[in-house]
C-alpha cells in the first residue's frame, strides 16, 4: 500500500471520527480524540518517511553501481562480437554510406528487440557504445540522407532510448525491492 494512500486514508478516518463525537462529547473529550488522532497521523508520517529513506538508499546504491559499471571501459572482443551479432552485414560502421545506413540501423534494432530480454546491464553498455557509433556515422553522413531514410533512423534511435530506459527503470524498480 502506498504511503500516500494510508496518509489520506488516516486523515479522513480522524475528521470523521472527529465529526461524529463532536455532538455528543465535551471539548476537553474532543481535544483528546484531536490528540490521538494526530498521534496517528505522526506514525503514519514516521513510517512513510523511514520507507522513502530505504529507497533513497537503495536508489543510490543502483546509481553508485551503475555509475562504476560505466566507468569500466568495454572489452575490445566483445565489442567486435556484439557489433557482429548486432549489426551483421553492416558490421563495419564507419564505411557505411547513405544507401546502406538505414537498413544498418533496421538490423540493428531487429537485434536487439530479439535480444533485449536476456541482456544485463553489461551487454546494453555494448548495445548503446553501437548505437553512438551508429549515431556519429548518420550524423556524418545527414546531408545526404534522403527524407524518409532519415525519418525511420530517427524513430529508430527515439526505439532503441526507449528500450534502453525502460531497462534502467525496470532494473531501479528490482534494486528499490530488495533488502
Amino acid at each position: 500500500m502506498k504511503p500516500t494512500f494510508v496518509f489520506r486514508s488516516l486523515v479522513v478516518t480522524s475528521l470523521t471520527a472527529f465529526l461524529l463525537t463532536s455532538c455528543d462529547s465535551t471539548p476537553r473529550e474532543r481535544q483528546e480524540i484531536v490528540r490521538e488522532e494526530a498521534r496517528k497521523l505522526d506514525t503514519a508520517a514516521s513510517r512513510a518517511a523511514a520507507k522513502l529513506r530505504v529507497a533513497g538508499r537503495r536508489a543510490a546504491r543502483f546509481d553508485s553501481v551503475s555509475r562504476a559499471r560505466t566507468r569500466q571501459p568495454l572489452d575490445e572482443a566483445a565489442t567486435a562480437t556484439f557489433t557482429s551479432q548486432l549489426l551483421g552485414t553492416y558490421a563495419d560502421v564507419e564505411k557505411l554510406t547513405p544507401t546502406t545506413i538505414e537498413p544498418a540501423f533496421v538490423q540493428f534494432m531487429q537485434q536487439v528487440r530479439a535480444k533485449r530480454r536476456a541482456w544485463t546491464q553489461r551487454d546494453w553498455d555494448y548495445a548503446t557504445a553501437i548505437s553512438r557509433r551508429l549515431n556519429a556515422q548518420f550524423r556524418a553522413l545527414r546531408l545526404d540522407i534522403k527524407g524518409r531514410d532519415e525519418l525511420h533512423i530517427r524513430a529508430l534511435q527515439t526505439e532503441f532510448t526507449t528500450l534502453e530506459t525502460s531497462r534502467d527503470v525496470k532494473d531501479l524498480g528490482q534494486a528499490m525491492k530488495k533488502q
